[in-house]
């Protein structure tokens, strides 16, 4: 394989990468972020539910 052809093809996988990058980065920042609220609150909720749950007597 001549030195030419082989940084050639080195050249277009780079630039394919960049590319599949970009898009990479443009789509997570398209997203809606996580919102910590909700975070939180469907933690209370686990929280709450492991409270109102019953737990097993403790044998004497």
């Amino acid at each position: 394989m001549h030195p030419d052809t082989h940084l050639a093809l080195h050249q277009l996988r780079a630039a394919d990468l960049r590319a599949e990058a970009d898009a990479h980065r443009l789509a997570v920042e398209a997203r809606r972020p996580y919102a910590i609220r909700t975070r939180l609150g469907w933690t209370l909720v686990e929280v709450g539910l492991r409270l109102a749950s019953p737990r097993p007597a403790l044998a004497p």
